[in-house]
């Protein structure tokens, strides 16, 4: 896209059927403005945390012709990709070429199968935590530090206390929040069925069958930028991405 008055390129713009329509601005062509009715200030982290705006690991897709969508397996949020394929790269770089452990429930199931996939078994693992505000300071042992991204200023978190010095992920509030939450409903029931003819009022979210994969794009543009201070054996994961996409890990 080019600027109408002096035919500059100020932005990308990707439209393609199997991505997300996105407009991309070159930082060194456009400058920020703020909107008129836009806070003054923005929220602080004890505001945000009330507000409790969680971004969903699933989201619905509708088919043609049919309501029936509702009843079937959501597939995951192409948001949570993205913010694990940013994320997964982050955590490779924090590994320094040693096994990582991630807290269990949600954040396992995201990031565990690439995490024990590209790290090498057998040095002591780095233990990786989530942390920020609402939640106890980390632990000394903790080596690297999952954090929010603050929605209004893209500022990422900075936890105090022993491990305050630890390896920061950053991850978008709303995924970080839904990480460290319980789910409002279970994606299946505890136990035992309803009684035939009894409806639920808060039927469980139908949840995607296949294995969480991060984004492999937002994964490399990443692992890209960061390579240049983890290492050669970053690089070869970088190499071997496409071999990564095909065996279902990204």
């Amino acid at each position: 896209m080019a600027c109408q008055a002096c035919g500059l390129p100020v932005a990308s713009r990707i439209d393609d059927c199997s991505l997300w329509q996105a407009v991309w601005l070159a930082p060194d062509a456009v400058r920020r403005r703020r909107v008129g009715s836009a806070d003054a200030v923005p929220l602080s982290w004890a505001e945000l945390m009330a507000e409790e705006k969680g971004t969903p690991p699933f989201e619905p897709v509708a088919r043609w012709g049919s309501p029936a969508w509702v009843n079937t397996p959501w597939p995951w949020s192409p948001r949570w990709e993205a913010a694990a394929g940013q994320a997964l790269a982050h955590l490779l770089v924090a590994s320094r070429g040693r096994p990582v452990t991630v807290p269990g429930g949600l954040t396992e199931e995201v990031f565990r199968r690439a995490l024990d996939t590209l790290l090498p078994p057998g040095p002591p693992p780095r233990r990786a935590v989530l942390a920020g505000p609402g939640r106890p300071a980390p632990d000394a042992d903790a080596d690297i530090l999952l954090v929010p991204l603050h929605p209004q200023t893209g500022e990422t978190c900075t936890p105090t206390g022993p491990a305050a010095s630890a390896y920061r992920v950053p991850l978008p509030f709303g995924v970080w929040l839904r990480l460290g939450s319980p789910e409002p409903h279970p994606p299946v029931p505890a136990s035992g069925v309803l009684p035939e003819g009894v409806l639920r009022d808060d039927p469980p979210v139908p949840r995607s069958p296949r294995l969480f994969r991060a984004d492999p794009g937002m994964f490399r543009h990443t692992l890209l930028r960061l390579s240049a201070v983890g290492g050669p054996w970053l690089r070869e994961i970088l190499e071997n991405i496409p071999q990564y996409v095909r065996a279902g890990l990204l």
